[in-house]
Parts: C-alpha cells; structure tokens; sequence
C-alpha cells in the first residue's frame, strides 16, 4: 500500500512549468522575495556601514571617551 501525495500530480507539474517559464533569477520568482532577497539585506548592509562610519569619526575625534 502506497502513501498518498501531499499535492496532486497535476498541480506540481503546473507549478512546475510556471516557475521555470518565468525568466528570472529563482530566488527572486516570488511576490514576497524581493523583499526578503534584496531589501532585506540592503538595509542591513546600510545600516552596518553607517554604524561603522560614526565609530570611526566618533574615534578619530575623541567622542565619548570614558575619562
């Protein structure tokens, strides 16, 4: 005795053919992965750099120095 899929045949075969009928990356063929592929790890990245930025202008000009 065999166990039933969790999706019906036809329904993968269908998902199947959208996805690689579309002409994009495949980390970007989603509505939402976008956001989580590209804006996500841009804010991140602009974050870390201003943080770094202010730390090194904050050293080079004694700011916050505990005495």
């Amino acid at each position: 005795m065999s166990e039933e899929p969790f999706r019906p045949r036809e329904k993968l075969i269908e998902k199947q053919k959208y996805f690689q009928s579309l002409h994009k990356h495949t980390y970007l063929k989603g509505p939402a992965d976008k956001l989580t592929s590209v804006a996500i790890p841009l804010a991140l990245a602009g974050t870390s750099l201003f943080l770094i930025g202010r730390g090194i202008y904050n050293m080079s000009h004694g700011i916050g120095k505990k005495e």
